[in-house]
């Protein structure tokens, strides 16, 4: 039997011991501290580092309708101040992380009790204890390793830090830095860069709804994704909604009415669809060359990837809109229709015999298996071979659009491909084969240096042996021996032989001087195969050399940027006008542009008429390239130029019929382009101008399209010529 004082020895040995565990524990806990405190584990920051803290920003691309176009960052975040953050954001934030925000000091003493008790000893879920400081040093600052005491390290220099931040800056500062840097998951950081991202809107423009999604997202940010789990998004957001309703921040008839609310995302991530994607790319390497500048007359450094700039651009969203659509619908028509000349021709079937013949080919090309493939309808899982992935991209077809203002280079719209992520290489850019859109530099050439827009050239086909007996023919294979063609006629209805007479009248040498000018590719200038398109030019070259006749002979570079500006609004950088480039003379420019005109309202490209329906002036040119390996067309008005490229990755593939032409495959992406223009009141009036020609340059090509040769020729253009004289001089008594 067990006497009293047996148990009374116990206790009090008990409750020495346990006394000397407590101590043990409390002098290893002080200890432990004072090491974490001293930096043994790591240097912890200081006051005046603290005070310091600044979290890298993202710059934005702006379009010149001010839309966010594109960013720049290490971490994708947009800070915002104080004055842009709804108090709804605020509530479901304290309400979620930290009901106590505004009463404790950085550490909830009450919170780890909860843990400790519940998740500790009784092993039930209770939440985290960290406060919303705590979180901020760790977003901040990060986590270390440290083996075993990993954790009870990194939660120490947490509470050390968060005490120092608490005597630092004011509960409103803390709260904003916290949302100014919080991880939303997806590389974005930040409220106002989650707000953009699945909203497609502005923090102070977030819903109740929309707020209660994003601070769900906070406790796992995969696993609450809205884009990848919708269900249990709405189940988080549901929860924050309730919390918010037991703090008082919102009422039980709010609540109630919110829940049962849809998730309605507005899902905008430029990294996966970036709908300027080539074009921003452009900006960002002008961006950081016109930096480079600032930095050498300043002696300021800025990083376009971390202090938050602001870069305002010349693109206009809208016309940037009508560009792509145009691009697709056009691609969607007419990629069917090459696969079917593909395959009809044994294109596609020699393509796979050529490979399986090749050394490296191995028979798992031909296993079929689920693959992540692009096309002009977006990307898809498809379940294909390896083989049957490369063919798909190698019979793609491709398009470029760049619209420019030819008053100063202005960039309106720009795509470099099909989908700037997926296939990033930039078309604009691509040198190819220009075929008869070339024609015009020629002649505007021959204008430059005397030939007149009445004369006429040869239309009879001839060989030359000197250029290994080289045979130029008309598209249509018509010739007519027994006549001349009128200059202007031959331009607009794009014809070869003619084209090529004037080139041997000319000399390779002064059309070498234009190209120059325009910044073309050099070429040897006994080869007067040029005449007809076989230089390579770049889309972005030939839209500037049309600017040139549009801008009344003068080129302007392209201008992307117009102004840039660091995170609180001071301008680095404005685009100041360059004087432009003289090339051709205004006379030369408007005989040109009134000849390319005719070739839209009578020639080559009337189908912009006839399809679209346009009504507006335009002048423009198509140009086919050898066996349909190219297509191109370019138009303009005074303040406008629309160039269009489209083929394949490489001249083998190609159409075998005219759907190959230029009027067919690169005319349709433009007509859409302007029609949509021209059905914008805004954009009509600022972009379809009537050209300012004189009725003099009009009259000089209406001369007749042909000139018989001989006597019998003579005499009737002397005919022609008297009663062209009459007929004036009545007209004068008239008047």
């Amino acid at each position: 039997m067990i006497e009293k004082e047996d148990v009374k020895r116990f206790i009090e040995k008990g409750v020495k011991y346990i006394a000397i565990a407590l101590v043990t524990v409390s002098c290893f806990i002080a200890l432990f501290f004072i090491l974490v405190y001293t930096g043994v584990f790591g240097k912890l920051p200081n006051k005046q580092q603290l005070q310091s803290i600044s979290t890298n920003q993202a710059s934005l691309v702006f379009s010149s309708d001010k839309i966010l176009i594109g960013k720049f960052f290490e971490k994708n975040r947009t800070n915002i101040s104080w004055q842009e953050l709804p108090e709804h954001v605020k509530n479901a934030l304290i309400a979620t992380e930290d009901k106590r925000f505004f009463q404790h000091n950085g550490v909830d003493t009450q919170s780890y009790l909860r843990v400790f008790i519940k998740s500790i000893l009784l092993q039930k879920s209770s939440g985290g204890g960290s406060t919303i400081t705590q979180q901020l040093v760790k977003n901040l600052y990060g986590r270390d390793a440290y083996g075993i005491l990993s954790m009870p390290v990194n939660k120490t220099k947490e509470i050390i830090i968060a005490s120092r931040l608490e005597t630092i800056y004011s509960k409103e500062e803390l709260l904003l830095l916290y949302l100014n840097s919080v991880p939303f998951g997806e590389n974005v950081f930040g409220i106002e860069a989650a707000a953009n991202r699945y909203f497609n809107t502005t923090t102070n423009k977030l819903t109740i709804q929309e707020a209660a999604v994003l601070i769900g997202l906070l406790k796992a940010t995969t696993n609450f994704s809205p884009r990848l789990y919708p269900e249990k998004s709405i189940k988080r957001r549901n929860l924050v909604l309730h919390l918010m309703g037991n703090e008082g921040y919102l009422s039980k008839k709010q609540v109630d009415s919110i829940v049962k609310l849809p998730l309605k995302l507005k899902y905008e991530n430029f990294e996966v669809f970036a709908p300027a994607g080539y074009f921003v790319y452009q900006v960002e390497k002008q961006s950081a060359e016109i930096l480079k500048k600032v930095e050498a007359s300043t002696g300021k450094t800025y990083h376009l990837e971390q202090d938050g700039l602001k870069i305002y651009t010349t693109l206009n969203m809208e016309i940037q809109k009508y560009a792509l659509a145009a691009v697709k619908n056009h691609l969607k028509k007419m990629q069917p229709k090459l696969d079917d000349e593909l395959s009809s021709t044994n294109f596609r079937k020699k393509w796979y015999q050529n490979q399986e013949k090749r050394e490296n080919f191995n028979e798992n090309d031909l296993t079929k298996r689920n693959v992540e493939i692009y096309d002009i309808e977006g990307v898809n899982i498809k379940n294909i071979s390896k083989l049957d992935s490369l063919w798909h991209y190698y019979k793609m077809l491709h398009a470029a659009v760049l619209i420019t203002n030819p008053k100063n280079g202005a960039v309106l719209g720009y795509v470099g491909g099909n989908n700037y992520s997926v296939l990033p290489f930039n078309l604009v850019q691509s040198h190819r084969q220009i075929a008869s859109t070339f024609k015009p530099i020629l002649y505007a050439t021959a204008l430059e240096n005397g030939f007149e827009p009445t004369l006429y050239l040869e239309n009879e086909e001839k060989e030359y042996p000197e250029y290994e007996n080289w045979k130029p023919q008309n598209f249509d294979h018509q010739s007519t021996p027994d006549q001349k063609v009128a200059f202007w006629y031959a331009l607009a209805n794009s014809m070869n032989i003619p084209t090529v007479d004037l080139y041997f009248n000319l000399g390779g040498e002064k059309l070498l001087n234009t190209t120059k000018k325009l910044g073309f590719t050099t070429f040897p200038t006994n080869q007067p195969s040029v005449a007809l398109g076989t230089l390579d030019v770049s889309l972005e070259e030939i839209v500037k050399a049309y600017g040139t006749f549009a801008n009344k002979g003068d080129l302007n570079e392209l201008l992307l940027i117009e102004k840039i500006t660091d995170k609180n609004g001071v301008v680095l950088y404005e685009n100041e006008a360059v004087k432009p480039q003289p090339v051709f003379s205004e006379n030369t420019s408007a005989t040109i542009t009134a000849i390319l005109q005719k070739a839209i309202n009578e020639g080559t490209g009337t189908k912009i008429r006839n399809q679209f329906k346009l009504k507006a002036a335009l002048a423009g040119k198509t140009g086919t390239a050898q066996n349909y390996s190219n297509a191109w067309f370019v138009a303009y008005t005074p303040n406008l130029v629309v160039g269009t490229w489209v083929g394949a990755s490489t001249p083998n593939v190609h159409f075998y019929s005219g759907n190959g032409a230029g009027a067919s495959l690169a005319l349709p992406i433009a007509g859409e382009i302007l029609k949509k223009i021209e059905g914008n009141t805004t954009l009509n009036t600022s972009y379809f101008v009537p050209f300012q020609i004189s009725d003099d340059v009009y009259n000089a090509i209406t001369t007749e399209s042909y000139q018989e040769k001989g006597i019998d020729g003579f005499f009737k253009r002397l005919f022609n010529f008297k009663r062209n004289k009459d007929k004036a001089e009545r007209r004068t008594r008239r008047n």
